[in-house]
């Protein structure tokens, strides 16, 4: 049997409604609406910048100057020693969803750099920009590089 919808049964509101200010008496928040009397801060529009007069932050900080302020929001890359590309099967083509796949690096890293450093002796084919050095050892391995940017 259904219950019939009287005041007296009404559901509990949970949420407690926010007070809207300057709408009538009946609202808890009417006449000056939070914003004391008289004054500047009542009647107009103050910046936010405003500090009573006192000079403004934004004022008191010194101009960005030289040259970091045009540097790049290109991150640089991350370096990979060349040791970690040991645990590549031989023969294998090296790419940076390999990588990522294969847990040798970070899914977020966004561009690698392979550099010259640990044992190296792996035949594989590579897809990523190198050092000079590390694509010199990367042939004298019987590999190949194949990204045409350093």
């Amino acid at each position: 049997m259904k219950k019939i919808l009287t005041l007296a049964n009404l559901p509990k509101s949970i949420q407690k409604h926010k007070k809207r200010r300057g709408r009538g008496y009946g609202s808890g928040k009417s006449k000056t609406a939070g914003r004391g009397t008289k004054g500047q801060l009542v009647r107009g529009k103050m910046p936010m910048s405003f500090e009573g007069g006192q000079l403004s932050i934004v004022r008191r900080l010194p101009f960005l100057r030289g040259k970091s302020k045009n540097k790049s929001l290109k991150s640089k890359p991350t370096t990979l020693p060349l040791f970690k590309l040991q645990y590549l099967k031989a023969g294998s083509s090296v790419t940076l969803s390999q990588l990522q796949k294969d847990g040798i690096i970070d899914p977020n890293v966004l561009s690698v750099k392979v550099v010259s450093k640990g044992d190296y002796n792996q035949k594989l084919t590579v897809f990523l920009p190198c050092s000079q050095g590390a694509k010199a050892r990367i042939i004298k391995a019987g590999g190949s590089v194949l990204a045409d940017h350093e």
